[in-house]
């Protein structure tokens, strides 16, 4: 009996400790948080609410982008029984070892989190699906939008969506993994203004992943809110005509209308059509044109630079006037011992320099500008008169990035004496060395859109609306900082002298332009051709119309094409007379430019 009680004791703590034990584990489960949403989750489904974006007008109201209906077919693996395989095989159109793969990766996600099995699916396969969904335990649809692109135009403008990455799930709470984003142009440029508000419900299912209804009624439910819709200042009907006009071409359009700044085209070639980087299919599609000859992908009116040749005189004689080292009725010789020239009669006046395109004088008119005599040390006074020259140069919109709306813009080059110091030493180089830049030459780098501004500033006798593509926002004038007057520092009376030579340079014998002349319509232009390290000369050619009250302005280039005056000018000529008449007069000119191929070698 002593023995019995002595006994009772250790088991009555053995009782008493797991009793204690029991109990400290209860409190561990009602106050920890994660087991009690794992709890939740079993009965309760959080689906994401996605607002449809904002759909994309030209300036005419026509539709570029617009939304169609999608769908991602998601699972909760810990949901998931037996179900016929080969039935969701053939609704989806995959194997059975795909199914399995994809389920495989769904549980090591999460085995009571949902992830998505298989995105963008279109609604004619989401019809077939639906009739079966309720045999597939576990799995449920959430809807999306994928983006439809009109037209298969502008792709460089408009740009693409595809899925978030980490860097900017990082960067942005806004996004969750499985997000779409704006990936390229004005998808990307107005990310914010496009995307909207994603919104959420929760739902009570049951065991098998059937929904009961909505949780505590819709209680704790937010409503998606829609992307704003934004008007572009593009015209679709002028951005579909230069995409036509640069078929079988590399290089780039951009216009724009000078009194506001708004972009009226803006044409990179080669292009491929918007479609192509919508849904599953994206993936496969990018890597193609990332690998496709001449770099579809490139945005060529913007990222790229090319030396703006002769174009640049008009530049130069603007400074050169400005700052008193010559004259409106300068004469130099067309000495072509100091650099090549075609055969023309002597410039007397700036604006014949300009008609006839003559470099020995914009030679000269450099000189002036560097070696002002300020210094008496040769280089000291090259540095100096480079850094005045840069100085106004730069006033023109040259070596700035503007934040017109896409992203890539770049911002070319215009050389200072601090790069010419780095290239050469300090002390080390004078004009005799950088003489080339007088031309357009050498190491100045501009962009197509800002060739396409600096014929704006021209258009305007003297200042620009910054370039921009947003015009309206959910059908109101956009009035951003995007959009600012900018006056540069010259005088009307230099524009107009500089302008009188643009419109000898397409209406008058001996101009180089005369290809851009468009009957009825003053066109001011100026040709280049600049010199191209990769093979034949690119042609260039800038210009506004009409010479009063201009309503375009455009800035032409075709890589590898040789003279300025016999490509570039009757693209541009196209172009702005179909703007402004909205038809062509001379068809056969049209044909010409339709049908002619000018591709350089395809490994560039």
């Amino acid at each position: 009996m002593i023995e019995y009680k002595i006994r009772k004791y250790p088991i009555m703590g053995i009782i008493l400790v797991v009793l204690i034990a029991i109990w400290v584990k209860a409190l561990f489960l009602m106050f920890d948080d994660s087991l009690k949403h794992s709890a939740e989750n079993n009965s309760r489904r959080r689906v994401v609410q996605y607002p449809s974006r904002g759909i994309i007008y030209d300036r005419e109201g026509n539709i570029l982008v617009c939304n169609e209906a999608a769908y991602d077919l998601m699972i909760v693996p810990h949901q998931t029984f037996e179900f016929d395989t080969v039935m969701l095989c053939n609704d989806l159109g995959i194997s059975k070892e795909d199914v399995e793969a994809r389920i495989l990766k769904a549980k090591k996600y999460s085995m009571y989190r949902p992830s998505v099995f298989m995105k963008q699916i279109d609604s004619k396969v989401y019809a077939q699906m639906q009739e079966h969904l309720y045999r597939y335990p576990g799995f449920y649809v959430q809807n999306r939008t994928l983006r439809k692109y009109n037209g298969g135009i502008a792709a460089h403008v408009l740009g693409d969506i595809g899925e978030v990455s980490e860097a900017q799930i990082e960067a942005d709470p806004y996004y969750q993994s499985g997000d779409y984003v704006g990936k390229s142009g004005v998808e990307r440029g107005y990310e914010k203004i496009l995307r909207g508000e994603k919104g959420v419900s929760f739902y009570l299912v049951n065991v098998k992943g059937v929904v009961q209804g909505n949780y505590e009624d819709g209680k704790y439910d937010t409503v998606a809110i829609q992307g704003n819709d934004i008007t572009l200042s593009i015209s679709s009907e002028l951005q579909a005509y230069g995409e036509k006009l640069m078929a079988n071409k590399v290089g780039a359009v951009v216009a724009i209308e000078p009194s506001s700044g708004e972009v009226l085209a803006m044409v990179s070639m080669p292009t491929y059509d918007p479609q192509l980087m919508v849904g599953r299919v994206r993936g496969k599609n990018y890597d193609s044109l990332l690998k496709a000859p001449y770099k579809p992908l490139l945005n060529r009116a913007v990222s790229s630079t090319y030396p703006p040749g002769s174009t640049f005189k008009v530049a130069q004689a603007l400074v050169a006037l400005q700052e008193g080292v010559i004259t409106p009725n300068q004469s130099f010789p067309c000495d072509k011992s100091k650099v090549g020239c075609h055969n023309h009669p002597t410039p007397t006046s700036v604006s014949m320099g300009i008609q006839m395109s003559c470099n020995p004088y914009f030679y000269f008119v450099f000189r002036r500008l560097v070696q002002r005599g300020i210094d008496k040390n040769l280089y000291k006074d090259a540095a100096i008169g480079l850094g005045l020259w840069k100085e106004k140069i730069e006033t023109l919109g040259f070596n700035h990035a503007f934040n017109v709306g896409v992203p890539g813009v770049n911002k070319g080059q215009i050389p200072g004496p601090d790069y010419y110091n780095r290239l050469y030493g300090e002390n080390r180089w004078a004009f005799s060395t950088i003489y080339s830049v007088s031309i357009g030459q050498g190491e100045v780098l501009v962009s197509p859109l800002q060739m396409a501004n600096y014929a704006s500033i021209l258009a305007n006798r003297g200042y620009y609306i910054t370039p921009h593509l947003l015009k309206q926002i959910n059908g109101e004038d956009y009035k951003g900082e995007m959009a600012e007057k900018v006056v540069t520092p010259f005088d009307r009376k230099y524009f107009d002298i500089c302008v009188e030579g643009m419109d000898w340079v397409v209406n008058k014998p001996g101009g180089t332009g005369h290809n851009a002349y468009i009957p009825g319509i003053t066109v001011c232009g100026k040709t280049g051709t600049a010199q191209n390290p990769h093979g034949k000369d690119n042609s260039v050619f800038m210009a506004f119309a009409p010479k009063e009250d201009p309503k375009i302005a455009i800035a032409v280039y075709v890589e590898n094409a040789g003279f300025g005056g016999t490509w570039a000018a009757p693209i541009a000529r196209l172009m702005m007379e179909k703007y402004i008449k909205g038809e062509i007069s001379d068809p056969n000119l049209e044909q010409r430019i339709l049908t002619t191929s000018i591709l350089p070698n395809a490994t560039r």
